[in-house]
């Protein structure tokens, strides 16, 4: 949806977005457990393929094992993998944290950086967890297209697109900036509870006379 929107879009998206914060509130929240800026930066590295639920569990005694950026960019590899091996992908993500930490270390003076080039020039970091770093932690209008972010826009009509970063791009040409970051947060409790994957409930949802999926 590159193209100029037409009032009757524009005002479709108010209304999904006014149904959207009236069920769930305009709070920012996030759903992975974290202290600081690295540890969510970790954290969100964890997540691919793997449920928030999961990473938490993981990270509790992580955080405690590896309690700085130093911590994790001397680790032992192959202990670090044991220490994170039931997130999945465990080896290709232990090697990623390492350099990601050392990266940090030797450039960035140990700081998580803010701008979306540097973010992504680091070890396992795409626009995806760039955008969760920008949003939570700087406040910087961003948008996450996650599995549930790809699925529930496409089917609301908002993108035709497949491709995460296609789908990023004309999202933030449908919505207005002050719900980037919200976007992402409603569209994840939505997926996860009323428009899930398998069974979504459609009678019930309260996006129903909006969706043409459920049309």
């Amino acid at each position: 949806m590159a193209k100029r929107m037409t009032v009757k879009e524009k005002e479709r998206v108010a209304r999904i977005l006014a149904l959207l914060d009236k069920e769930y509130g305009t709070d920012y929240r996030c759903y992975l457990e974290h202290d600081s800026a690295w540890q969510l930066l970790i954290a969100t590295m964890l997540s691919a393929q793997c449920t928030d639920a999961r990473v938490n569990i993981v990270t509790k005694d992580l955080f405690v094992k590896y309690p700085s950026i130093e911590a994790f960019a001397k680790a032992d590899r192959e202990e670090l993998e044991q220490d994170i091996r039931s997130t999945g992908f465990y080896r290709n993500k232990a090697k990623n944290i390492i350099a990601c930490c050392q990266k940090l270390l030797l450039e960035f003076h140990g700081e998580v950086p803010s701008d979306l080039e540097s973010l992504t020039s680091l070890a396992g970091v795409g626009r995806k967890t760039a955008n969760v770093i920008r949003g939570n932690i700087f406040n910087e209008p961003s948008i996450v297209v996650d599995t549930h972010v790809k699925r529930i826009s496409r089917k609301l009509g908002l993108t035709k697109e497949k491709d995460p970063e296609k789908i990023e791009y004309d999202l933030m040409h449908v919505l207005p900036k002050d719900h980037w970051i919200l976007w992402n947060i409603h569209i994840i409790t939505l997926g996860r509870t009323i428009c899930t994957a398998r069974s979504p409930q459609c009678e019930t949802c309260f996006l129903k006379d909006e969706c043409p999926a459920a049309k």
